[in-house]
């Protein structure tokens, strides 16, 4: 029996998929893990999380998706059509470094059509057709709350109010490691990989600072800088 089997929350996920199908019986195309379960290298036992994509095989089925803890598993279920799911594997957006692993990356729980493979095939198919400003602007779009993240913090820390500086720091090194992650086509698993894998995780306002002006100097050698006049602004 494969290592992840062993794990609390694929027995969650199981009874999840299970629950779903009985209640739900000519409704319920596929259901997959994704996140850590799916990826079977971690060790976050009963206390993790359980990340499940049902697809349907038409809308407003009558599942929903739904965030629950339970038996001490935090549970969040993304349900949608399956042609929503493939649309939303071809979408290449500003959080695309956050979301493409569960297009990527799942473990069927339920799946007797193959439709997981074609979820993973479409959204490849796009990257690989993807033209390079189709990840230059969604990039442009994160750093622009990046910066405003970073410009916030720093205001918050000058009136001493350093928690909520803290918590604005964080979304400004989120935001800068997802336009890394674009301008590089690169994907994370998580929030928490992407700050990781960037080497922003302990960056500091400074640091951050300087990470946002080199990217600030690399999308304006890419095409449009990321200041202009109010003309550029109603030019798109």
């Amino acid at each position: 029996m494969d290592s992840y089997q062993d794990d609390p929350r694929w027995s969650v996920a199981e009874r999840v998929a299970a629950a779903a199908r009985r209640r739900f019986p000519a409704d319920v195309l596929a259901v997959a893990v994704h996140g850590p379960l799916a990826h079977g290298d971690d060790d976050g036992g009963g206390d993790g999380e359980v990340g499940l994509l049902i697809a349907t095989y038409r809308p407003g089925a009558g599942l929903a998706s739904a965030t629950r803890r339970v038996d001490g598993v935090l549970v969040d279920l993304s349900v949608a059509a399956a042609d929503e799911h493939l649309r939303r594997a071809r979408a290449i957006t500003a959080l695309w470094p956050l979301t493409a692993d569960r297009y990527v990356t799942t473990r069927p729980v339920h799946d007797p059509t193959g439709w997981l493979p074609a979820l993973r095939d479409e959204h490849l198919a796009r990257l690989a057709r993807a033209r390079p400003a189709e990840f230059t602007d969604p990039a442009r779009q994160a750093w622009y709350r990046g910066c405003a993240a970073h410009s916030r913090a720093a205001r918050l820390a000058g009136w001493y109010k350093t928690d909520q500086a803290l918590l604005m720091l964080g979304e400004a090194r989120l935001s800068a490691a997802t336009v890394n992650g674009l301008l590089s086509r690169t994907y994370f698993r998580d929030p928490g990989d992407a700050v990781r894998r960037t080497g922003l995780a302990g960056a500091d306002m400074t640091e951050v600072g300087a990470v946002l002006a080199r990217q600030a100097e690399e999308l304006t050698a890419r095409g449009r800088p990321v200041d202009g006049t109010i003309d550029d602004l109603f030019a798109g």
